[in-house]
């Protein structure tokens, strides 16, 4: 059983890159990716998608990828040596024309337009994709474990909640048969002027609260549900659609057994049973 809330985060370096990449994921009915890569990672996102759809089935996932290059590895300084040239000819021209004297100075070329820029260096995408993947591998098997370990947390307690659910259904089981047992007692001899037919009256009325009162196949159901429930929480597969079914089972069982026996002790562990009931559903938000 694996939560569907977690955290986990992994970096690699790839030809004097950083790659880092860093995943969450939260409560959701379906799964529901959201991507965050740099642009030269583009070309990898279904490839990324597909690889989260393999570890994960449901909730929401933001996965971040970032790069990040060596300094003075992302940027280059390039010179327009043709535009210097033209600056050089010009110079020199000047100086012929206007008789000027000496050289100019190299400090001079850092005054000149436009002759030097910055250019950014695009990723190698290819070269960097082993890294890519080996950073996301590592950061989704992170999460995993996160996802295992509050599981486990979840699956104690709804375990808990399993054991309470069994504990009232057999005391259901126990009023029914007392309730059974009760109606059907003999009744007292008719007293004299009684006539056969407010004795055949009386059994009748009699049959219908037997009718009415046992609840024997809704517990027997009802235990069924339960066990049932606790044998899904065992399994290592996404459960977190089973449990919500199993609920919906025990949760009708529930409301006729307390429609037909408005006892009090019978509605008393009906309301516990709707009370750990919703706790469990509580607790199957979280459930992959």
């Amino acid at each position: 059983m694996k939560s569907m809330t977690g955290y986990g985060e992994a970096a690699r370096m790839a030809r004097g890159t950083k790659i880092a990449v860093q995943a969450r994921s939260l409560n959701h009915r379906h799964l529901d990716l959201q991507l965050r890569v740099p642009r030269e990672y583009l070309c990898f996102e279904e490839e990324i998608r597909k690889m989260v759809r393999e570890k994960i089935s449901r909730g929401r996932i933001d996965l971040f990828i970032n790069r990040y290059p060596e300094k003075g590895r992302a940027r280059k300084l390039e010179m327009d040596a043709e535009l210097l040239g033209q600056y050089l000819a010009s110079l020199r021209q000047a100086k012929r024309k206007f008789k000027l004297a000496g050289d100019p100075e190299l400090s001079l070329l850092s005054t000149l337009p436009d002759l030097f820029h910055v250019r950014e260096i695009e990723g190698d995408a290819a070269a960097e994709r082993q890294g890519l993947f080996g950073a996301l591998a590592h950061a989704l098997r992170k999460l995993e474990a996160s996802r295992e370990r509050e599981g486990r947390q979840l699956k104690a307690d709804m375990q808990a909640q399993v054991r309470h659910l069994t504990r009232i259904a057999i005391a259901l089981g126990e009023r029914a048969e007392e309730t059974v047992n009760r109606i059907q007692r003999p009744a007292a001899p008719a007293r004299n002027g009684e006539n056969f037919a407010r004795a055949e009256e009386g059994a009748a009325d009699a049959l219908g609260v037997i009718l009415k009162g046992d609840i024997n196949e809704e517990v027997v159901r009802l235990k069924s549900h339960v066990a049932a429930l606790g044998s899904v929480l065992q399994e290592r597969e996404p459960v977190g659609k089973k449990i919500d079914f199993m609920l919906q089972e025990v949760q009708r069982e529930l409301n006729t057994i307390s429609s037909k026996v408005p006892q009090l002790l019978v509605v008393q562990l009906v309301l516990e049973g709707k009370e750990r009931v919703e706790k469990i559903r509580e607790q199957t938000q979280n459930i992959e």
